[in-house]
């Protein structure tokens, strides 16, 4: 069924608003996935707070030529059987949904790029190289732990030798 002009105009606007809150958007090749497959990565992408749109390229050509921050987007590769992962929480989540789906579901989805809040078109390679990173919320809970880590050290050296530290004083006074 052809889509209206009112309702491609909708899709429209509902991926430049997409593409305006994500912090990463990526672009990944899904030509062999089955149905069952598909809606196994909606809910896995729904797990990380992201969301996955499935649309005509001209339509996300169309709302990146919108944005003037995204204008000058590569679009050469928006071609073929292409998803858009959104997420407008953390940078790498995106990244990290397509790649852990893939190692679980064996699904044929393939990294063809990113786009960043930027408006820069980021290589698959780059994408990929993302994916591998800690989370946002990993990331903080390492500073915090690192930041956390001399004052346990402390901590631990007054307890461990503060008993030997008052039986010495006590000793001394008798």
């Amino acid at each position: 069924m052809a889509l209206s002009r009112t309702d491609k105009e909708q899709i429209i606007k509902e991926l430049a608003e997409l593409f305006e809150s994500s912090k990463m958007t990526v672009v990944a090749n899904y030509e062999g996935m089955t149905v069952a497959q598909m809606q196994a990565f909606r809910r896995k992408a729904e797990e990380t707070g992201s969301t996955i749109k499935v649309v005509k390229n001209r339509l996300v050509i169309k709302a990146l030529e919108g944005d003037d921050r995204l204008k000058d987007v590569d679009k050469s590769l928006l071609n073929n059987m292409l998803l858009y992962v959104f997420n407008d929480q953390d940078e790498v989540a995106g990244p990290q949904t397509v790649k852990s789906f893939v190692k679980e579901a064996e699904a044929p989805l393939e990294f063809i790029g990113g786009i960043t809040v930027e408006g820069e078109f980021m290589p698959a390679e780059d994408v990929s190289r993302l994916a591998d990173l800690p989370s946002k919320s990993e990331l903080i809970a390492g500073v915090v732990n690192i930041l956390q880590s001399p004052a346990k050290n402390v901590v631990s050296a007054v307890n461990g030798k503060l008993p030997a530290v008052l039986q010495a004083i006590e000793a001394s006074k008798s």
